[in-house]
């Protein structure tokens, strides 16, 4: 096939694009800056360039292919606190593709998330395929988001094969800058390895090796209308994280009451607060996909969320 993936040369598709490629497919990945183009071009991919802004440049990309990933979503806005503008952006963008492949049977796999989906207990493939009141800690945009996932789902009856796969609050491995590595960051910065309240508060995980084999499994074979999960493991208890960051950077680890979080851990603190455990039991059953890679625990202990930042 030929694919166009948005966010080839990210996190999880700059695994994906490879595995792509060595797998017969040709990859079309969507660059927004010279660097990100240079390094799908050394991938053997060919390249667009553009952002998700620009819809007449995505429109265009997925009408000429044969399939559509779309990884790409704007991280860096979501993370400095208008994750609003992040999640509008993703809904136009994921609309244009779909105008692009209606009627044509082809492919549409979606990235999306699992964290809130079903707080306080384990979350299945089942949940959130319909519209249920978002609760109460819930912004706007996280709900935006998982009305874009619903939005893709219902593709499926414009003759689009859809699809939803949610990821983790934590998709780790060497190189990570996401969640993990910034509570690393911030246990640095005030000299504790914190976690809120009893720290029980549990977070699913996987290695993005085994996120990116999921995507390609999804690609190729998941039904119209499926939604899976990228889950290895189900729930790691947050304080279980602290634990080993306070240990491996020699600090104690510690509680921070709920009213001291936001102070304490920042913009991290709403996700840290939030119990939500998943399970990938049908995508398992569904596609044959099976995690081989090392969970976020064992992850920590090789060492590399430690190591100093390169100048």
């Amino acid at each position: 096939m030929r694919v166009l993936v948005t966010g080839a040369s990210g996190w999880i598709g700059s695994v994906l694009t490879p595995e792509l490629i060595d797998a017969g497919h040709q990859v079309v990945g969507l660059a927004r800056s010279g660097s990100s183009a240079a390094a799908l071009a050394r991938a053997g991919a060919e390249v667009v360039r553009g952002t998700l802004d620009d819809l007449g440049i995505l429109r265009d990309a997925a009408a000429a292919s044969d399939g559509v990933v779309h990884l790409a979503f704007d991280h860096d806005i979501a993370f400095r606190g208008d994750f609003q503008s992040a999640a509008d952006v993703d809904r136009r963008a994921v609309e244009t593709l779909g105008e692009s492949l209606a009627g044509s049977t082809r492919p549409f796999v979606l990235a999306s998330g699992l964290l809130g989906l079903t707080p306080g207990r384990v979350s299945t493939e089942e949940d959130g395929r319909t519209f249920d009141p978002p609760p109460a800690h819930v912004a706007d945009g996280p709900e935006t988001r998982r009305g874009t996932a619903r939005l893709t789902l219902g593709l499926a009856d414009r003759n689009i094969r859809s699809c939803v796969v949610r990821l983790p609050p934590t998709v780790h491995g060497e190189g990570d800058h996401g969640f993990v590595a910034a509570l690393v960051g911030i246990a640095r910065d005030k000299g504790v390895s914190g976690y809120i309240g009893d720290g029980s508060q549990r977070w699913p995980t996987v290695h993005r090796i085994d996120a990116a084999h999921l995507f390609r499994l999804a690609l190729e074979g998941a039904p119209a209308g499926s939604v899976l999960h990228a889950v290895a493991g189900q729930g790691v208890p947050i304080r279980s994280i602290a634990e080993i960051i306070g240990r491996r950077l020699d600090l104690p680890s510690r509680s921070v009451c709920a009213a001291d979080a936001a102070g304490h851990f920042g913009w991290l603190a709403s996700v840290l607060a939030v119990d939500s455990p998943a399970s990938s039991e049908s995508t398992r059953e569904l596609l044959g996909w099976h995690p081989t890679r090392p969970g976020l625990i064992e992850d920590l202990e090789e060492g590399h969320y430690f190591r100093p930042a390169q100048p």
